[in-house]
């Protein structure tokens, strides 16, 4: 009887263990959720056309719930993953700073997902776990599931500052050549800046708008040295970083900025003409795998594979009869 009740009472510790995690998230998504039922927001709808609101104002409005209703509520969601001192905190605003996340509340709602994705990734390791039963598999299966799923919006966020940051080192060239244009041709710095957040829109955007917004900080009266060094803060990449330290020098000390632009303009290209060759270099040794694993074998069965036969076919019986 005490067996059976204990093997009972073993069964029930997943399931209960699940029910309480399934409701915990619950909780989370009717918190997040704020909307309103079907009815109701048909009757705005109609009170918004007598109105004369279009229905692009009720989608950025209904945008506009959604997002302070996400604001709202991440603060509570990341609690428990929030920075313990400031260099935590300048550390995580630096990272959504680099990934184009230049809101307060950028750090706060990625924590927040985080602790959102590890919630869902503990339900559906629950779920592995109830429907497997408990073993050293499963719950494997479960910590990995929940681990990938709190380290999802973390690879998420890498990936948009790696393409952010690779596509400000392919653009940035072409702006300090049309800023060394700008400048030869009479303008100062803060002009030829925002020539280049102009001109660059459609070709390089990400470059256009970093550049824009530090004209935007210029003229805003803050100082050219600080705009510049949080320009390379800002984007991450070392080449803005370098840039923004010529041109702090050059104003510093009073020498040309035309010639400063154009030598890091050259140094530049020089670089990623060096990047080229190195990963031109590095194809070699990269096509040795796929070659023996996948080229070799084929060509080996096709020039080797008649010959094999022809050797089988006429050496074995001969074997075979003496």
């Amino acid at each position: 009887m005490f067996l059976a009740d204990l093997i009972n009472l073993e069964h029930m510790i997943p399931i209960a263990a699940f029910a309480g995690i399934a409701a915990l998230a619950w909780w989370v998504m009717d918190l997040v959720a704020t909307g309103k039922p079907r009815t109701l927001e048909r009757l705005d709808a109609l009170r918004d056309a007598r109105s004369g609101k279009t229905s692009r104002d009720a989608t950025l409005a209904k945008r506009d719930k959604v997002t302070k209703a996400i604001e709202n509520a991440a603060p509570a969601l990341a609690k428990p993953l929030l920075p313990q001192n400031e260099l935590e905190a300048s550390k995580l605003k630096v990272q959504m700073a680099n990934a184009g996340f230049r809101s307060e509340s950028a750090g706060t709602i990625f924590l927040g997902a985080k602790f959102v994705g590890l919630l869902l990734g503990m339900a559906i390791g629950g779920g592995t776990l109830l429907s497997n039963g408990i073993d050293k598999q499963s719950l494997m299966i479960a910590v990995l599931i929940a681990g990938g799923c709190f380290y999802l919006p973390t690879v998420i966020v890498s990936l948009i500052r790696r393409s952010r940051q690779q596509g400000i080192f392919l653009g940035l060239p072409d702006a300090l050549d049309l800023m060394v244009v700008c400048v030869e041709a009479g303008l100062g710095l803060d002009q030829a800046m925002r020539k280049v957040s102009e001109e660059m829109k459609k070709t390089h955007p990400i470059v256009a708008e970093e550049f824009g917004l530090a004209n935007l900080q210029l003229q805003m009266g803050r100082p050219r040295n600080e705009v510049l060094h949080e320009l390379g803060i800002r984007t991450g990449v070392a080449d803005v970083r370098a840039l923004a330290g010529v041109l702090i020098q050059a104003d510093k000390f009073g020498s040309s900025i035309a010639h400063a632009l154009r030598v890091q303009s050259d140094s530049m290209r020089t670089r990623r003409r060096q990047l080229a060759e190195e990963k031109a270099a590095k194809t070699a040794v990269k096509l040795i795998f796929p070659l023996v694993l996948f080229i070799f074998p084929g060509i080996f069965v096709v020039l080797v594979g008649p010959a094999g036969i022809t050797m089988v076919n006429q050496m074995f019986p001969l074997m075979g009869g003496k």
